[in-house]
């Protein structure tokens, strides 16, 4: 079995976890950013690359690439939504190249795509926090114990002052307290 090592180790079946758990998320938001984009490829492309990896196919440079352009469609979207929902397509493609280091900014590789779209269903019901926290247990439910192993080894998420960073505190707490 493939090991990624760092200041502890990943296997590749782990990362297909948590990549997969980042892809679900993207994958519910995504129709947010095609709808107001319907000619920008990006945000398509990384879920597929996403997908790819999580199937069983090699970590590539399609993996980089395509969340490094998915993150430009962010940048350039017109809208919260369709910026989160970009980027947590992005994010999808990346979990790949989680790397084990004890940051706490590598939690935003695992939790952010989750956050985001709560952030967008929140969005989606003109801004009704309890629609985010549904969404947040939604999300919590999901989390495969592999997953929440995999998050235990880094530490707390960084406090955020957006409404996504916010709901990713939110996540990331709840799931280290199901353990």
């Amino acid at each position: 079995m493939t090991t990624v090592s760092g200041d502890f180790e990943l296997t590749m079946d782990e990362l297909r976890v948590v990549a997969r758990y980042v892809l679900e998320s993207a994958e519910e938001v995504l129709p947010v950013f095609e709808v107001a984009n319907p000619g920008d490829p990006r945000p398509r492309a990384a879920i597929d690359a996403a997908r790819e990896f999580v199937n069983g196919a090699r970590r590539t440079k399609l993996q980089r690439i395509t969340s490094l352009d998915a993150h430009r469609a962010a940048k350039e979207a017109t809208t919260e939504a369709e910026r989160l929902a970009a980027r947590a397509a992005g994010d999808a493609a990346s979990a790949a190249y989680l790397h084990p280091i004890a940051k706490p900014t590598q939690v935003g590789h695992i939790l952010r795509a989750a956050a985001s779209a709560a952030r967008v269903g929140e969005l989606n019901a003109d801004g009704d926090f309890a629609v985010g926290l549904r969404l947040i247990e939604e999300a919590r439910q999901r989390a495969t114990s592999v997953l929440i192993d995999v998050l235990n080894r880094y530490p707390l998420a960084p406090a955020g002052k957006s409404r996504a960073a916010q709901l990713m505190t939110i996540l990331d707490t709840s799931l280290r307290m199901s353990r």
